[in-house]
């Protein structure tokens, strides 16, 4: 295990050690703690492994984990699916010589040709690469969200939108939640690229300039891309809640393809359809804000 993984590892047992309280773990709490959840010992107890043991894997000082025994910490952590891939990866990390420096990630054409696909039938669409980088998107995408496409490279990436972006905060109705998805989206992919300078560059700048960022990525916490739904308030069409799937290209296992959609006659589909009728406007201008639901209009500067 390299130097750089053992803290990594003992913070996120730490941290998800502090989340159990005691009641939680059914153990009858005697006495003041002086931790916050489990001692370490409370937790080997609930593992059913030497405290010892735990204390040195806790540490980054035993490489010789096994799958059983991660399972068995895993259950006693209450660790949801993502955060127990995270575990393995971080107490059995591939070795170094297997480790070969990345890529540049590109679209492949019909990765390129399904985002404008989905553009004709109403449904945002964008891929996410390592370190969450937009690595395309297609119109509507550009329209609902931002157009990363239009921005210097070096910015187009999820997380610095998210965080650095004063649209971002008026866009997603739910904020709070949005950035602390985001920040665990990020510690997954630092899971699988420790080794990442990229990733480690991005990381800094976000702590140093949003004190939010910097709160969320010490909470350790992980977050696997799947399904779900997200609300937003858009200057252009209104409130709109979509629906996303997280679908992952087979020739790059590190993109994945957002693909957005409302359920069909809802208001939120017809503020799709509204903004997929807009047309573009390079370089700013006017928008007028548009209710979804009636189709009145009041003037808005565009964000």
């Amino acid at each position: 295990m390299s130097d750089r993984l053992k803290p990594r590892l003992a913070d996120f047992l730490r941290a998800a050690r502090a989340r159990i309280t005691p009641e939680q773990a059914g153990i009858t709490d005697e006495g003041p703690r002086r931790v916050e959840g489990l001692r370490r010992e409370e937790l080997a107890m609930l593992a059913g492994v030497s405290v010892d043991y735990y204390t040195r894997l806790e540490q980054g000082r035993s490489t010789s984990a096994s799958t059983q025994v991660l399972d068995v910490i895993a259950d006693a952590l209450r660790l949801d699916d993502a955060e127990r891939a995270h575990l393995h990866t971080l107490a059995r990390p591939a070795p170094s010589h297997r480790r070969r420096a990345a890529k540049p990630q590109r679209l492949h054409p019909a990765t390129r040709s399904l985002l404008d696909d989905l553009d004709t039938v109403s449904r945002p669409a964008f891929v996410l690469g390592r370190r969450l980088d937009i690595l395309g998107q297609n119109r509507l995408a550009a329209l609902l969200i931002a157009d990363f496409e239009a921005m210097p490279a070096a910015e187009r990436n999820q997380a610095r939108f998210v965080f650095l972006d004063p649209h971002a905060r008026e866009l997603y109705v739910d904020w709070d939640r949005v950035a602390a998805d985001t920040v665990a989206m990020l510690r997954m992919d630092a899971g699988r690229h420790p080794e990442d300078p990229g990733l480690g560059s991005l990381v800094g700048d976000l702590s140093i300039r949003c004190p939010e960022f910097r709160h969320l990525w010490a909470r350790q916490r992980v977050h696997q891309r799947s399904t779900g739904t997200k609300a937003y308030h858009h200057p252009l069409v209104g409130d709109l809640t979509i629906t996303y799937q997280a679908l992952t290209p087979s020739d790059d296992p590190d993109q994945t393809v957002m693909i957005y959609d409302a359920e069909p006659g809802s208001p939120s589909a017809h503020a799709l359809q509204l903004l997929a009728a807009e047309p573009s406007r390079p370089g700013g201008g006017r928008f007028r804000f548009r209710s979804a639901a009636t189709g009145r209009a009041d003037r808005r500067d565009e964000l």
